[in-house]
């Protein structure tokens, strides 16, 4: 009998001993621990974009790439995060943005406790971890959630690190901290920047906030499940409303501002066309100009304003960090340009002074140097309307529907007999769909 336990308890041991973590199951994986699922409401631990513009979603041991999909284990991906910290967790993560130092912009850092990871390209960069006070200091350990703010949004490249109520604003050149209360803001437990705007996840919920006073406005908080993640019916905005096919896209304006922010109007919408990599949404033209809440007929930009024409009136923005209606403004059209409205279209080239408006078929230079403005020249275009004009480095781009022409100059444009052929608005710009 004796010699019947010691045998049994020899078997268990064995059965124990092969189970342990890393042994038997692939990947670490325990096939008790059901996989979580984001669309049951979970409070995530951390959200960052990487460098190519992927979005993780970070929960326990696991994570989620990308705005659909199921989890997977972390270390799968950032496997030295396992090798140094058995904690099945990290407290924090936002990718770097400071093009002045390319040795760590879009690297992405993660917390753990008292620890800081850096990754580029899923692999974990020499020397790392280190203490958060060498890399951060006066930034405090066991941190809630982390984003980053760039010049612009924020006054300098900058960090915000969330620890309770408490925020400190990190200044990424000289490392100086701030520290700010934001009582009215809930406990973030991850914070997210997308497309300009900045998101503090609490619960399976999320309240949008401004990145330098903290301030909330709209409506807020609002279920992550219908903005962040697809989780099929029963959740999600805009009534199950599909992406715009390519065909069906019909600009009103298009513009860059002095600061390389592109954008794109269409019916009461924008949409940034420059920070595709993290995908593309469109927004209520009212978010960024709070004046402008319908249809645009032409934006363009001169320094540091931006003029937006509607009908016969014109809104100039100053483009800080965020566009501010100068005061005195709406003004009419034909006082600050010495044109009559409304128009189809405006575009500035580059280092130039001479907007060129487009009426029906006439293209219309104004001098924005001259006092007072008035048309200093008149000529045709080989087109009877257009919907919007653009003109960078590359030339004059003239849209028409879900087609554009493009011509060297706004001179060859009103000289050209024969139209060049048209090219079709790509999804890869316009986030639309083929």
């Amino acid at each position: 009998m004796t010699a019947v336990l010691l045998s049994l308890y020899a078997c268990l041991t064995l059965a124990l001993s092969n189970a342990a973590p890393g042994h038997s199951h692939p990947k670490g994986e325990d096939p008790h621990d059901a996989k979580p699922d984001r669309c049951k409401g979970i409070e995530f631990d951390a959200i960052t974009p990487d460098e190519k513009g992927n979005t993780f979603f970070f929960k326990g041991d696991h994570l989620w790439k990308g705005f659909s999909g199921p989890a997977e284990l972390s270390n799968n991906i950032f496997k030295e995060l396992d090798d140094y910290h058995h904690l099945g967790h990290v407290d924090a993560a936002f990718r770097m943005h400071h093009q002045d130092d390319l040795s760590v912009h879009d690297h992405i850092y993660f917390f753990l406790d008292d620890k800081v990871f850096s990754y580029y390209n899923y692999t974990l960069e020499q020397g790392y971890p280190v203490e958060i006070q060498q890399e951060f200091p006066g930034v405090p350990s066991n941190l809630d959630a982390a984003v980053e703010c760039p010049k612009g949004e924020c006054i300098t490249d900058s960090v915000l690190f969330f620890k309770g109520n408490e925020i400190y604003s990190f200044d990424i050149k000289t490392k100086s901290v701030k520290k700010k209360v934001w009582a009215h803001l809930p406990n973030c437990t991850s914070a997210f920047r997308w497309l300009e705007h900045y998101y503090c996840f609490h619960g399976y919920n999320f309240t949008r906030f401004h990145p330098v006073s903290g301030d909330v406005t709209g409506i807020y908080p609002k279920d992550a499940r219908n903005y962040f993640m697809r989780c099929g019916e029963g959740f999600g905005h805009g009534g199950g409303a599909r992406r715009q096919h390519c065909s069906e896209v019909k600009l009103n304006a298009i513009t860059t501002d002095d600061k390389g922010r592109s954008y794109a109007f269409q019916d009461a919408m924008y949409m940034r066309l420059d920070t595709h990599r993290d995908g593309s949404h469109h927004f209520p033209i009212s978010r960024l100009w709070k004046e402008i809440s319908v249809v645009v007929d032409a934006v363009f930009n001169y320094g540091d304003n931006m003029y937006i024409i509607q009908g016969d009136q014109v809104y100039i923005y100053k483009s800080a960090a965020h566009y501010t209606l100068i005061e005195g403004y709406p003004k009419p059209l034909k006082e600050e340009l010495g044109i009559d409205g409304p128009v189809d279209a405006a575009f500035l080239c580059p280092n130039q002074h001479v907007v060129n408006v487009i009426q029906g078929q006439k293209m219309y230079d104004i001098d924005l140097a001259a006092t007072p403005r008035a048309v200093k020249m008149e000529r045709p275009i080989p087109f009877p309307e257009i919907d919007a004009g653009f003109c960078d480095a590359d030339g004059v781009k003239v849209f028409i529907g879900p087609e554009y022409y493009s011509y060297q100059s706004p001179m060859i444009l009103a000289m050209g007999k024969i139209k060049p052929a048209p090219q079709k608005i790509s999804p890869e710009k316009f986030g639309c769909e083929e």
